[in-house]
């Protein structure tokens, strides 16, 4: 932080502290993405002229006083686009090639010879046409799917994800997919989108690989449809509690993944996020346009806006 602290006088708080910090504060750079406590703390009066999160996604930001205030939102884009992307890739090669059972027979020493599915030519969905999503597809695509999308805007030849489906229509995508992977962000349109209806939808030899939110899906739904063999298998990054409790059911399911909430977290990721805020705090200071402005009514970086402010 040694950047920012160039900049600006920086004061680091913990959740308890955060109401007695904010009033005053021109900026806060809300690092612990999963936090809950900005809401609870808010202060009447109206917060800091800008706030900036550390993740892509601002769904614990978009709580009312936030929302219609006039404090500007951004965000982390772009840093977690490719890894994310990687790590995709790598979940559907595993599933493809098995490589989660093989590793459980290794353990096991058990010596049983299978088959394996190709990659080229499975048809990916990939649920969100943001620069994660985007990353994915032609992450996919490079390795041989035949991708498509689905987002707010349908297109016919989107050049990283081919058709994108509307939103409106996306039972119908989901009946043609081997992989549906859930790149959206989680918006009051988008909670629980993936529930028993969708996931009836969806083919028996598909799988689901949620890196978006936890909350796209409704876990209860997922795991009825895994124990019922509706769908393959599930790769899950995120979850609507985290971490995931130790009961649950997924742990143990064949054909489930679980991982801990760390698919964009390559070796270096916490030095390009604070290498962002302070690019953005530079900007703030002299008034330029700041970068990865969130449009609040959506509660995502909705086009290339920018917002300029003069030093407080």
């Amino acid at each position: 932080m040694e950047a920012a602290e160039g900049l600006a006088r920086v004061r680091y708080v913990r959740e308890t502290e955060l109401a007695q910090a904010l009033p005053g504060a021109d900026v806060l750079f809300m690092w612990d993405f999963l936090s809950d406590a900005l809401a609870g703390a808010w202060p009447e009066a109206g917060g800091p002229r800008w706030v900036h999160i550390a993740s892509a996604g601002v769904d614990r930001l978009m709580f009312p006083g936030l929302i219609h205030s006039d404090t500007v939102v951004t965000n982390s884009r772009g840093v977690f686009d490719e890894p994310i992307a990687e790590y995709v890739l790598g979940l559907v090669l595993a599933f493809a090639k098995d490589l989660h059972t093989t590793l459980r027979l290794q353990g096991e020493r058990r010596w049983r010879h299978r088959e394996t599915e190709r990659i080229t030519g499975a048809r990916a969905l990939v649920v969100g046409t943001g620069p994660i999503g985007r990353a994915i597809g032609r992450r996919l695509s490079a390795a041989g799917l035949a991708v498509s999308g689905a987002g707010r805007t349908a297109r016919e030849a989107d050049p990283d994800l081919g058709v994108v489906h509307p939103m409106e229509r996306l039972a119908e995508a989901l009946a043609a997919a081997d992989y549906v992977v859930l790149a959206a962000p989680l918006t009051p349109q988008t909670r629980g989108m993936i529930d028993a209806a969708a996931l009836k939808r969806m083919r028996p030899s598909a799988r689901l690989v949620n890196v978006g939110r936890g909350g796209l899906v409704a876990e209860d739904d997922l795991v009825e449809a895994l124990r019922a063999g509706r769908i393959a298998g599930a790769a899950l990054d995120v979850f609507e509690d985290e971490p995931l409790k130790a009961s649950s059911p997924l742990w143990e399911m064949p054909g489930v993944i679980v991982s801990p909430h760390m698919s964009g977290d390559v070796i270096g990721w916490r030095d390009e996020l604070v290498r962002l805020f302070a690019d953005n705090l530079g900007r703030y200071v002299s008034g330029r346009p700041l970068r990865n402005v969130v449009d609040k009514r959506l509660g995502y970086v909705g086009s290339e806006r920018a917002a300029s402010h003069q030093r407080g």
